[in-house]
């Protein structure tokens, strides 16, 4: 069995430094969050390869009138990295822990669902298990729906996660011997360049072949065809998204985003045309390191606008 490494947070503490909490779940395994401030519950759902660390400007700013609630998915940040003898990396699964997560935590209704990346797949499945937990929706470059159309064709998947998904031969060695996935994003899904302590922040949960075992499964895990095992999951949350139209939504998009590109944005638009919506040319996938105060003052005056 490959063990873990321990992760250094010494080097960026300074820009997360919330004290972690963890919850074993049902099937034994920890699974860390953070939870900070009092009041509304603001539920902040990651994607891959980001973590907990990536929602810290989030964490500061509306923990001082909101509930800031934001877990690592299993094999991510400073939750536990299990083997997959222990551990089916599988967009149900993530969806189970969730639910298991705040059903434990005891919150019951109010939630506010910040989503990025494959997190705004696993908390609008969530969100259509649970309906009368949820209040408002905040999407950031994500999908909970197949490809969408384009022309007269759905959108394939970009060739560089085509490869991480198809070629695993090639693939896993460099994804999670090489880290080459995680590495790629620091400079490819953020348009600025980013500081050294905040590309070590963002990576360093995954600091060992062990450490990166969900970062390869959360690409393998991308359903394309009937009998890939995420596809039934993503194909009832795509056709039951419309049970959350009456809810307030807030989109903000960076639109220099190779995967979640304005095809992405236009079909959020189509099923939600209430949603209010940002769009930002000079920003990337990773839109909170690109225009983290800006994101800010836009989800305080969503939450203020649309009370609970």
């Amino acid at each position: 069995m490959v063990k873990t490494k321990p992760i250094n947070l010494a080097p960026f503490r300074h820009l997360y430094p919330f004290p972690s909490h963890y919850m074993e779940l049902s099937s034994s395994l920890q699974y860390h969050y953070i939870d900070e401030g009092d009041g509304e519950p603001v539920v902040a759902v990651h994607g891959n390869p980001t973590w907990s660390f990536y929602f810290r400007t989030l964490i500061k700013g509306l923990s001082s009138n909101h509930r800031m609630i934001v877990p690592d998915h299993i094999g991510c940040g400073l939750s536990e990295k299990p083997g997959s003898d222990r551990y089916t990396y599988t967009l149900k699964n993530r969806v189970d822990n969730l639910e298991e997560f705040l059903h434990r935590l005891g919150i019951n209704t109010g939630i506010t669902l910040v989503c990025h990346d494959w997190g705004g797949m696993i908390a609008m499945a969530f969100a259509l298990r649970n309906p009368g937990m949820i209040a408002r929706i905040v999407l950031m470059n994500t999908a909970a729906f197949h490809p969408p159309w384009h022309g007269n064709q759905r959108k394939k998947l970009p060739l560089r996660l085509a490869l991480v998904r198809n070629f695993t031969l090639l693939s896993k060695p460099a994804v999670q011997g090489l880290n080459l996935f995680a590495y790629a994003a620091l400079y490819m899904a953020s348009v600025r360049n980013l500081p050294q302590a905040v590309r070590m922040g963002l990576i360093a949960p995954y600091n060992s072949w062990a450490n990166r075992i969900a970062v390869f499964n959360f690409v393998r895990d991308i359903p394309m065809k009937s009998r890939d095992p995420s596809y039934a999951l993503v194909s009832a949350t795509d056709s039951n998204l419309s049970h959350l139209a009456h809810l307030p939504m807030l989109i903000c998009w960076g639109m220099q985003d190779f995967v979640f590109d304005l095809t992405y944005l236009n079909e959020w638009r189509r099923r939600f045309p209430h949603a209010q919506v940002h769009a930002f040319a000079d920003a990337g996938h990773y839109i909170l390191e690109d225009k983290p105060r800006e994101i800010l003052l836009i989800i305080k005056g969503f939450l203020k606008n649309n009370p609970v």
